[in-house]
């Protein structure tokens, strides 16, 4: 952008579900920047769009119901808009979005932003939802009641974006009046608040009733940046004086402002003569049923897993044939020795173990993209709120933890929309015992090694897609028991009310959920290309080294007295070549660096039912859980093996391998037990991470690698333990 180009910074600001991202992506298309405000992961999100010679800077802010600061989201879009975030500049003007199916309630956020002191323009989206419910408007009687222009759109349709665009670029409008009043005694008390503000420079003064208006009405948040003392000071004995004349100052906001808004509704909006039953209320009729609302819930998810290791399997086989070839193709082409080695049985056993499993991450992805694009993920936090408060939380913090099937990291930095500070911290701290798309790797190997595919449990259900559901169930009950423990016991609290919009059932977006799958994949692949790769050179190093070591047996002496005797046919001699070429690789990596690392920690795991090879798996996966695969591929020389067929050389090696008893390693006793060490076991450094930088402190994360960490070898323990006891796994 030249120096002589016009250009202006405006504000994107609106309730959760009114369209705001996807009017954010219609206006700026592709030319988005996206990164993290400074200090806190909130994602920050800015685009461009060009109206003729002006160009303007749109700031995508958190979608948030009110500018009272409770969370996290609100006090970021306050800051941005007042000029109190740092790292970025203060807008020119606030562009609202609300839904004007919904308006009056959208309304609340909007009276708010009008006393923000900028230029403010309304777009009055989901027109077409309106005019189905039979909502007639009187735009000019709205625009004038607001004292804001106000423009109709339907931004998913791209229906009056270009009548928008023409408004942001042109003369900016008059800043906004406020026209709603309190009690006369309130208002006195407001205006004198407000002074103080100018004059301690803390609000400007288009901006300093509004802001007097949300420090004497509202409480903050637990960490939100407080006032001046003397400010603090004129609050607090400004609520005494209210108090004393028997005045409930905190519910004087909302009364005023909805008492307000709905006045103005009556005369703008022309409602239909009797109410139409929509069909999203039809819908959620059945789908928000006391009994039938579960039942349908458990029954998406079952249909879910299901369809992971369905629809995934003739892909999944297709990517690792590739995967095989690849390996063959450059044995073949590459000089003998090491770095022929460390390429077919480090790189591509190590991270083409893990790229198999990109079918099922994107089928999971599509589910979870397509729950929240057609408006379910909203009921699913409502039809589970009855079972969160029982555990001290709401439905509200169901959704980051639904989100957390995808990853906790995102999970995680959902919770920043809860407003109660200690049910944000215990759902961070829950978040990650829900099964992640890294899990499923691990699942898959185990369940596809040691459960029949064609076994199915009372002739309808696979029992693979069921063990599936059951380990994901177990997450979901053991984040439960948490909450209510730690509620319980390290940070106590009153169970809050879920305040929940239902947003009207919609048809999704086919570009928006394949640019989910699109992105869950590349961040997939990344891994596997980054993180993934690193630690399967490293592994691999360590499963080949030391070169010299001292063997319980000559096999190369073996070896020849098969070729010189000639006592055996061809193929009865190459099967036993073949044999001790593989029991041979088998020492040498029992007694590698790896190997000598996984018989250190044996006795510990040993309970569990794991041996070395499992042990190593586990230590390589803190740094990212589906490096397990991997990692067993390396251990167990998949990449050596020509006869492979993606991942069903894995499953071959492992139904192989025998105790020194001729016990199976992988019984589907040992399975479960490794799958439950993985639901219940932290084992992510960057979920750590993001957990440090939004509860700013390392004390949490601890605490949340301690317990999981403990809960993890218990229920390992509890299950392969009383698995035995009972007769299962002998």
């Amino acid at each position: 952008m030249s120096d002589e180009t016009p250009s202006r910074r405006l504000a994107l600001v609106g309730n959760p579900n009114s369209g705001k991202t996807t009017l954010f992506n219609a206006l700026t298309g592709l030319r988005q920047k996206v990164g993290n405000y400074p200090g806190v992961t909130v994602e920050k999100k800015e685009g461009r769009l060009t109206v003729g010679e002006t160009e303007v800077t749109l700031i995508d802010l958190p979608g948030v119901y009110s500018l009272s600061a409770r969370s996290l989201d609100e006090r970021i879009t306050r800051d941005v808009v007042l000029g109190r975030q740092t790292d970025t500049p203060p807008p020119e003007g606030i562009l609202a979005i609300a839904d004007a199916s919904n308006l009056e309630r959208n309304l609340y956020l909007v009276t708010q932003v009008m006393e923000l002191g900028r230029p403010v323009w309304l777009a009055l989206n989901m027109m077409d939802l309106a005019e189905a419910k039979g909502l007639v408007f009187d735009l000019d009687r709205l625009s004038q009641g607001l004292g804001i222009p106000v423009v109709p759109i339907v931004a998913s349709k791209g229906i009056g974006l270009e009548t928008l665009r023409r408004k942001l670029v042109g003369p900016l409008p008059a800043v906004p009046t406020r026209q709603w009043r309190l009690p006369q005694v309130i208002e006195a008390e407001v205006s004198a608040l407000a002074e103080q503000l100018r004059q301690r420079r803390w609000a400007t003064d288009a901006a300093a009733e509004g802001e007097a208006i949300r420090l004497l009405l509202n409480e903050p948040a637990e960490d939100d940046t407080p006032p001046p003392a003397d400010i603090q000071a004129a609050v607090a004995a400004a609520r005494e004086r209210l108090e004393a004349m028997g005045i409930e100052w905190w519910s004087a906001e909302a009364e005023g402002r909805y008492g307000w808004i709905q006045t103005l509704c009556r005369a703008a909006i022309q409602q239909p003569g009797q109410f139409q039953r929509t069909t999203s209320d039809r819908i959620d009729a059945i789908v928000t049923h006391r009994l039938w609302g579960p039942v349908l819930f458990a029954g998406l998810m079952l249909f879910i897993f299901q369809s992971i290791f369905t629809w995934a399997q003739v892909p999944m086989d297709a990517i690792g044939w590739m995967m095989d070839r690849l390996g063959a193709l450059v044995r073949e082409h590459l000089p003998a020795g090491e770095l022929n080695d460390l390429v077919v049985d480090g790189v591509i056993a190590g991270v083409g173990a893990v790229v198999t499993f990109l079918p099922q991450i994107l089928i999971l992805t599509l589910f979870i993209a397509l729950l929240e694009d057609t408006g379910y993920m909203a009921r699913a936090a409502f039809i589970m709120d009855r079972l969160m408060r029982r555990v001290g939380l709401s439905g509200k913090s169901f959704i980051p933890l639904l989100g957390s099937f995808a990853c906790a990291i995102p999970g995680i930095t959902a919770t920043r929309t809860i407003e109660n500070a200690k049910d944000r911290l215990v759902t961070i701290l829950i978040a990650p015992l829900m099964s992640c798309s890294a899990r499923l790797p691990v699942y898959a190997l185990m369940i596809g090694a040691c459960f029949p595919a064609d076994r199915r449990l009372w002739g309808v259900f696979s029992l693979p897609g069921v063990v599936l559901f059951a380990m994901y169930a177990l997450g979901i009950l053991a984040a439960l028991a948490m909450g209510w423990l730690f509620k319980k016991t390290l940070i106590r609290g009153a169970s809050p009310p879920l305040i929940l919009e239902l947003p009207p059932y919609r048809l999704p977006s086919p570009r928006t959920v394949l640019l989910t799958m699109f992105s869950a994949g590349g961040q997939f692949l990344y891994r596997a290309g980054t993180v993934i790769l690193a630690i399967s050179i490293v592994l691999w190093f360590l499963a080949t080294h030391p070169r010299s070591v001292t063997l319980s047996r000559d096999y190369a002496a073996e070896r020849a007295a098969i070729t010189q005797t000639g006592q055996m046919s061809g193929e009865e001699a190459a099967d036993r070549l073949q044999v001790l070429e593989r029991l041979e690789k088998a020492e040498r990596r029992e007694r590698s660096f790896i190997g000598q690392a996984g018989k250190l920690i044996e006795p510990v795991i040993a309970p569990l039912g794991f041996n070395w090879k499992i042990g190593v798996g586990i230590i390589s996966a803190f740094a990212a859980r589906e490096v397990f695969v991997g990692t067993l591929a390396i251990v167990y020389g998949i990449g050596d093996d020509e006869d492979a067929a993606g991942n069903q050389a894995l499953h071959a090696a492992l139904q192989a391998d025998r105790h020194a008893d001729g016990r199976p390693v992988f019984s589907p006793l040992v399975a479960v037990s490794v799958m439950v060490f993985f639901v219940l076991a932290m084992q992510c450094m960057s979920t750590l991470a993001v957990a440090w930088r939004e509860t700013n402190s390392w004390r949490w994360p601890a605490v949340m690698f301690a317990y999981m960490t403990v809960l993890a070898y218990v229920g390992s323990l509890l299950v392969y333990q009383g698995g035995r006891w009972l007769g299962f796994g002998q």
